[in-house]
């Protein structure tokens, strides 16, 4: 039997938690912070620790009714305005509607007397009047070092320690302290780990000459969390935490299909186009039109009225706009509606994370219905780690619903390149694009190579890219195999002629059959002519002979009756 008593005491004691409103650090911690202890944010130089906790204090006065204290030891409050004023954060006006106390404390070691019964009293008044003047749910204390920097003994600066933190309790505020990285520990002291209900470890490395932020829950007391390192953005928009996707495949699928773009393209496909949420993959050499092909499928999504985001690694967004011009597209209409958007970069802006990172704060704030990636081949790295990079990017995409439309260069020689990082298993769908010398000129041809869940052409289909569109011929096979562009137009013109010959032929041949008919008829009529003239001559014998045996019966009559007479 189920024990109610023990059911309603773990509701009962469900550890409360406090969102930070920070996109992924919320999933990670399964909730928020945990709301009314102390959380310890810790650091090397240059981390991000001052945004992320700054980032805690304005979403929580501004989307969660949550008043905080900035209290800051090394920062004066202009600075600090002025600091997160790139992440769009109006401090002043927080303060303004009494949402938030900004309070600098100047720290200085050489003023600080330490003696046996020395204690930061004054600081924690200082504190408890900036949260009772509106009202505080949360406080933020950067940086600890700064605030403990006098002390030289080390059991005040523990007492003072579990202080500070049992003070922070007392009070029913959610605390985050912020603090730096210790040589072989957490923290320069040791101990803010150990007194901390949460602790958060921010890291910045550099790989490659590129810049990579992490984060990792170091603990969390009374809650599951994420355990994994997961890299984080700060940039214009603010703080992103970018998740570890789930490797459960539990995906939710559509039956329902979307158009390619390409009405031709779609004829190739068994449902006349690409499943609701599956991912898509077009690989081709250089020339052959995949961003043609893509900008074709974000206009087909745009003008059924969804929303698409077009991350472009090669090309600029007015590059874009202007090339696709000539294909028929205007894709600055879609632009100026709001359903289509850029994020054009070059990939060596940021390592593979942080573009990965960049790309779900994207996806969850536009909320798209179709994601396209141009190119995936321009990423640069470990294959392992770019396999895994689309692999959660692919995963993004399907876990929402997405439809996700790859593009990839392809070698010259073979698709070895795509094979190799397993791209293509990633995907549903795959369509290869290739060029065709013959003649000494190149033509395009396509081929879809699978598609997930639906039948699908096996032809090698030459298609055109015009200013109209993408227009593709129907597939023609010659002695050869498969004939394009100019070979194409011989074989073509050979065949004609060659019926052309054959259509004289038999029309002379026809000609001869007529003469020898009208021959044979006009000899048939003659015959027939003679044989009625003989009929007719017959006949007329027949009634002559038939008039003398009248005429002798008729003799033989009038003897018989002279000779009875004479008698």
């Amino acid at each position: 039997m189920t024990d109610l008593s023990a059911v309603g005491a773990t509701e009962k004691y469900t550890l409360a938690k406090a969102p930070t409103g920070i996109q992924g650090l919320d999933d990670v911690t399964e909730g928020g912070l945990p709301a009314g202890r102390p959380t310890l944010l810790c650091g090397s130089a240059g981390c991000g620790k001052t945004l992320f906790a700054m980032t805690f204090l304005v979403n929580g006065a501004a989307e969660f009714a949550e008043p905080g204290v900035f209290m800051s030891f090394e920062e004066r409050a202009d600075d600090l305005a002025e600091n997160v004023a790139s992440l769009g954060y109006d401090l002043d006006g927080l303060v303004a509607d009494k949402k938030l106390v900004i309070d600098y404390v100047r720290v200085e070691p050489s003023e600080i007397e330490v003696s046996g019964d020395y204690d930061f009293e004054p600081i924690f008044v200082r504190l408890g009047y900036a949260i009772d003047q509106v009202g505080a749910k949360r406080v933020v204390l950067d940086t600890i070092e700064a605030l403990f920097s006098g002390f030289t003994d080390q059991a005040v600066l523990r007492a003072e320690l579990r202080r500070l933190f049992g003070w922070l309790k007392d009070r029913g505020v959610t605390a985050v302290i912020t603090g730096e990285r210790g040589e072989g520990q957490l923290t320069r002291y040791g101990i803010e780990e150990y007194v901390s209900d949460c602790v958060i470890l921010l890291d910045n490395r550099v790989h490659d000459q590129v810049t990579t932020r992490r984060l990792r829950i170091v603990k969390y007391r009374g809650a599951s969390h994420g355990a994994d390192e997961y890299p984080f953005l700060i940039d214009a928009r603010g703080v992103s935490v970018m998740p570890i996707t789930s490797a459960r495949l539990q995906h939710k699928i559509s039956s329902e299909t979307v158009p390619t773009g390409v009405p031709d393209l779609d004829g190739m496909f068994g449902r006349r186009g690409f499943y609701r949420g599956s991912s898509v993959l077009l690989s081709g050499l250089a020339g052959t039109g995949k961003s043609t092909f893509s900008a074709w499928f974000a206009n087909a999504v745009c003008e059924r009225g969804e929303r698409c985001l077009y991350f472009a690694f090669e090309e600029s967004p007015d590059q874009i706009v202007r090339n696709m011009r000539s294909a028929g597209i205007d894709l600055q209409q879609h632009i100026d509606s709001g359903l289509l958007r850029f994020d054009s970069a070059r990939p060596s802006l940021y390592g593979l994370e942080m573009h990965l990172t960049r790309m779900h704060r994207d996806i969850a704030t536009f909320k798209p219905s179709a994601v396209i990636v141009d190119p995936i081949s321009a990423f640069r790295g470990v294959q392992s780690e770019i396999h895994a990079t689309l692999l959660r990017l692919a995963d993004i995409c399907k876990d929402r619903g997405i439809t996700a439309f790859f593009t990839s260069l392809s070698l010259a020689s073979d698709h070895a390149n795509e094979a190799d990082r397993g791209v293509s298993s990633l995907m549903d769908t795959w369509i290869s694009l290739t060029d065709v010398e013959v003649n000494g000129e190149r033509n395009r041809v396509m081929f879809v190579l699978k598609s997930r869940g639906m039948s699908h052409s096996n032809q090698m289909r030459e298609y055109l890219l015009t200013g109209a569109g993408i227009k593709l011929s129907e597939p023609y096979i010659g002695p050869e195999g498969v004939l394009t562009g100019a070979a194409r137009q011989a074989q073509e013109a050979r065949e004609r002629s060659e019926a052309l010959s054959r259509a004289q032929v038999a029309e002379r041949r026809q000609r001869e059959l007529d003469r020898r008919r009208a021959t044979t008829e006009r000899q048939i009529a003659e015959l027939r002519a003679a044989l009625e003239a003989e009929e007719r001559e017959v006949a007329m014998l027949a009634n002559q002979e038939s008039g003398r045996e009248a005429a002798l019966e008729s003799d033989r009559i009038a003897m018989a009756a002279k000779r009875g007479a004479a008698e």
